[in-house]
């Protein structure tokens, strides 16, 4: 996990790609990256659609492991695709089944991949596309084990300087947030005590099919499963860890966890509440809960910094501010016309102060790939996932566990499915 020597070298790198006229993959600068989504369930069209409409991008391929969701992200998308005035999927483009994430990788018609498949499956498709000379656009997390996040960073190391390599972590890119995070780090708040901060969120919609095999049910209801998904700490309160390890500009030293499965009887195990209590350096603490539970669609996510000049708060939706000495508040350059309080999002469109995340991010990712100023967010990644493994493996033992201590143990999930089943 040193930044260092992870970075060591690549400016020298950077500088002579920032000389040529054109990337490996022979097009000029600011023209269409050619992109696809590999994994098109709800979140991968939703930021696919995203990339389409808000960059220079465009979806020319497909890939999934079940026809189903194959056909109909090429209705989706032929139908965008006609509206932004470009051809629509070529047939040929359209991966299937296993081995679909090897097939779209390696295609020669295909400069970038958008992995949006479930959080298992994240570190293995992200090897083949890197493998394959492509960049990658890589949903949280980015592994759902210890052992995955050290092969993370492996890949990682092999795609600097040469490749981008972003990570699905788009509420830094919200305007709002990321305003007030900036001022937090030039000293609005003065020395940072302490954060509180929270995600309550909707039980995970489920999915059922009369043909459906034990296999194909979880994997179509990934998020039941902690193998699959990583559990509602790393999966989803990701986005509010990562939002306080980049606060703090650092990662948490050790953690205290509460919590279980108390509501939920669906298939699957993964818990619906943690309470954590997390010490990062300087003896600062974060003060953590989230649910995830019942089907009314309501939500509140949050972070609140206190500090010794003032707070600052920065919800998904409500004010944007800091109180204090250096008191602010967000205002919209153009304001929306309604103020209610923005819904709970499954496919992590979000409104309020989340409007402009993924088209913030996105553009970030196509401009480091035309530029040639090429994005390794490679450790950002594996930190704020292992932040969330240590949490819940603090929660799972019921004790104190720390940073060092979640690394010698090594921990390692085992899927237990074979995936040739699927053709």
């Amino acid at each position: 996990m040193d930044r260092r020597n992870f970075l060591g070298g690549s400016a020298a790198v950077s500088g002579l790609l920032l000389l040529k006229s054109k990337t490996a993959f022979g097009y000029e600068a600011n023209s269409a990256v050619r992109l696809a989504l590999l994994g098109c369930g709800s979140r991968g069209t939703s930021v696919a659609t995203s990339f389409a409409k808000n960059t220079s991008a465009r979806i020319v391929a497909l890939a999934d492991l079940f026809p189903d969701q194959l056909e109909k992200g090429k209705t989706h998308f032929d139908q965008v695709n006609e509206s932004l005035g470009v051809p629509g999927i070529d047939p040929k483009l359209m991966f299937r089944g296993y081995k679909a994430f090897e097939e779209v990788a390696s295609s020669p018609d295909v400069d970038a991949v958008q992995i949006s498949t479930p959080p298992w499956f994240h570190v293995q498709h992200l090897d083949a596309v890197v493998s394959a000379g492509k960049h990658a656009y890589c949903e949280k997390p980015l592994g759902v084990d210890v052992a995955q996040t050290t092969q993370a960073l492996e890949i990682g190391k092999r795609a600097e300087g040469r490749l981008s390599l972003e990570i699905g972590f788009e509420v830094r890119s919200a305007p709002p947030i990321a305003e007030v995070v900036r001022r937090i780090h030039a000293g609005a708040l003065g020395k940072i005590a302490c954060i509180t901060a929270h995600y309550n969120a909707p039980e995970a919609v489920s999915h059922a099919g009369a043909d459906w095999s034990p296999d194909e049910f979880r994997i179509r209801n990934w998020l039941r499963y902690q193998t699959l998904s990583g559990g509602i700490l790393v999966e989803q309160n990701i986005h509010v860890i990562d939002i306080c390890n980049w606060i703090l500009q650092s990662h948490p030293i050790k953690a205290f966890a509460t919590g279980g499965r108390n509501v939920v009887t669906n298939a699957g195990d993964t818990w619906d509440n943690y309470q954590v209590i997390y010490t990062y350096p300087n003896n600062v603490h974060l003060s953590f809960s989230s649910t995830q539970f019942g089907n009314n669609h309501w939500f509140d996510v949050s972070e609140r910094v206190f500090g010794s000049k003032g707070i600052a708060e920065a919800p998904y939706s409500g004010p944007v501010r800091i109180i204090g000495e250096n008191a602010w508040a967000w205002t919209d350059a153009t304001p929306t016309q309604s103020k209610a309080p923005a819904a709970f999002a499954a496919n992590g469109a979000f409104t309020d102060n989340l409007q402009f995340a993924d088209r913030e991010k996105d553009r970030s990712f196509i401009d480091s790939i035309t530029s040639g100023k090429f994005h390794n967010q490679t450790v950002q990644g594996v930190e704020s996932a292992l932040s969330c493994m240590l949490g819940r493996m603090a929660g799972r033992l019921g004790r104190e566990v720390t940073w060092e201590e979640q690394l010698q143990h090594g921990e390692k999930y085992s899927m237990n499915i074979d995936m040739s089943q699927f053709k």
